[in-house]
């Protein structure tokens, strides 16, 4: 799945593929896809230098985090309030609160690894929305998920190299 949401992005992101750090930048910020998906495009797809492309998509995916812990529970409450909007934000709180079991044993050993980890339905945007439903202090929120970020990062890194050499793709 997200191979396919990496391959769409690419495709989407076609007339900049003159820029390809740019295009790994912008998918490391989306949703679902994030530092994954952008190191998936960089290494296997687009071939480009793995050290690079590490402190780019970690940068990308980085940058929501504050908004999402600051501004997410108050953009839902309005958003709450419109017919249209209504049960798309419920159903992602829904989803966050699925999940929050995860963080709220641990809290932010737990949020670090929840995001950390790369697992499908982890992350830093579903993590940082939990921390940010359960109230949690929103700093060292901020720093659990960004150290998260790194370690999913050299986790995706290494996992990438090693793939691309038993496979003998994108080699350096």
């Amino acid at each position: 799945m997200v191979e396919n949401l990496v391959n769409f992005f690419l495709g989407l992101f076609s007339n900049i593929k003159s820029m390809p750090y740019l295009v790994v930048f912008i998918i490391s910020m989306i949703p679902i896809l994030e530092l994954r998906g952008g190191i998936l495009a960089a290494s296997s797809m687009l071939c480009l230098d793995p050290i690079k492309s590490f402190i780019v998509c970690i940068i990308g995916n980085i940058i929501p985090i504050p908004f999402i812990l600051w501004f997410i529970t108050p953009l839902f409450d309005k958003l709450k309030k419109t017919k249209k909007l209504s049960k798309i934000v419920v159903k992602l709180e829904n989803t966050a609160n699925k999940k929050k079991d995860k963080i709220e044993r641990l809290k932010y050993i737990g949020l670090f690894l929840f995001v950390g980890i790369p697992l499908p339905g982890t992350g830093a945007w579903t993590g940082c929305l939990i921390a940010a439903l359960l109230g949690m202090n929103k700093k060292k929120s901020l720093l659990a998920a960004s150290l998260g970020v790194v370690l999913a990062g050299i986790i995706m890194i290494i996992s990438s190299l090693i793939l691309n050499k038993a496979t003998g793709f994108c080699t350096i």
